[in-house]
């Protein structure tokens, strides 16, 4: 499988940016039924990562959004594999190098998330600790957390 990809928004290309909007609305939208805007105005000042398997399909991905913009710290979200990928711990790489990209972009900076609240354990296995109370956001019960 080949290499993670990182890009700023500026540098993806049509069919990348294609790829990624068509895998976050398989799974966010479409899997999950959940009827929101995925083109936030948020991807324009975020960082993509994403890995394609052999074939050229996008399997994983995530944005790193640069402080300020959803939280004064810098943060991760729209975590994401492929159904065809998952329990395989393409996840947990996915989450891992998203942390090191944040640690190189913005050295010294802790990293915010609004996590669905099913993943709380996954990312407490990650090194985030939850920091606030449970809220719902697009009819799905989330928690904020922080990694140190």
């Amino acid at each position: 499988m080949p290499g993670w990809v990182w890009r700023s928004f500026h540098e993806l290309s049509a069919d990348e940016l294609y790829n990624i909007f068509v895998l976050r609305q398989t799974v966010f939208v479409v899997e999950q039924n959940c009827a929101y805007l995925d083109a936030d105005g948020v991807d324009r000042r975020s960082r993509h990562l994403y890995k394609r398997d052999d074939t050229g399909l996008m399997v994983a991905y995530l944005r790193l959004v640069e402080p300020g913009v959803k939280y004064a710290e810098p943060s991760i979200g729209r975590v994401i594999t492929h159904p065809s990928v998952r329990r395989t711990g393409l996840g947990r790489e996915l989450m891992a190098e998203g942390l090191r990209g944040a640690a190189q972009y913005y050295p010294g900076a802790g990293v915010r998330i609004g996590a669905q609240k099913w993943a709380e354990r996954f990312y407490r296995s990650l090194g985030f600790e939850s920091v606030g109370h449970e809220f719902i956001e697009d009819d799905i019960p989330h928690v904020e957390m922080l990694h140190p």
